[in-house]
């Protein structure tokens, strides 16, 4: 019995404890939702809203059976993405703002912003408000207000400092990173290229001289 004893005991604490076997269970679970969000950006970059499910899981390196329990169909998953990228894009407008209301240089921050913009793939939202049959969810709404205030309150420091043309709106940039950001059906585009193609669209917004009205 004594050696018995000496067994049960030496054994318990090779045994892994129920809550660190669960603890694994949920990371592991989070890095496969993390990576199908990921892997489902980028498709939604290259391919649009309707790219291929079995693709999104292959490239997210997880079966399709892994992807269907974390998303039951592809509007969750949409929903997932348009939430993910607005959320990354709202906090790099907030902090560009926060810079420029702190007396940085408006048109340095507003650039900043979109070239950061451009890499967090927000060219994953163009047509998927278009394309996905209804109105985005309260949680994307709220964000995408707080984007929008960000914004527009950078471009309005840009104004008034002179270094952004008057007639420049909200969505005439909005619109043109997310579509700068999708690079054309069969042309491969490297970063570098549409971070060039980005700030010569950039250029073109500055003005040399102070808005006449201000």
């Amino acid at each position: 019995m004594v050696a018995d004893s000496v067994a049960a005991g030496a054994a318990s604490p090779i045994a892994e404890p129920t809550a660190v076997r669960a603890h694994r269970t949920r990371t592991d679970a989070l890095r496969n939702r993390e990576r199908i969000v990921a892997a489902a950006c980028d498709m939604f970059v290259e391919y649009g809203p309707d790219a291929p499910m079995d693709e999104i899981a292959r490239r997210a390196g997880i079966g399709n059976a892994t992807l269907y329990r974390h998303f039951a169909d592809r509007r969750a998953l949409t929903h997932a993405v348009l939430l993910s990228v607005v959320i990354r894009t709202a906090e790099r407008a907030e902090a560009a703002a926060q810079v420029a209301a702190a007396g940085g240089d408006p048109c340095a921050a507003l650039s900043r912003f979109a070239h950061r913009a451009l890499d967090d793939k927000i060219g994953a939202l163009c047509g998927l408000f278009v394309n996905g049959g209804e109105s985005p969810s309260a949680e994307i709404a709220a964000r995408a207000a707080r984007l929008e205030a960000a914004v527009k309150e950078l471009m309005e420091r840009a104004r008034k400092d002179g270094g952004l043309r008057s007639d420049v709106t909200l969505k005439d940039l909005m619109l043109a990173i997310s579509r700068l950001a999708r690079p054309l059906p069969g042309i491969d585009s490297p970063a570098s290229d549409l971070h060039r193609q980005l700030q010569l669209f950039l250029n073109g917004l500055k003005t040399p001289y102070p808005n006449p009205n201000d």
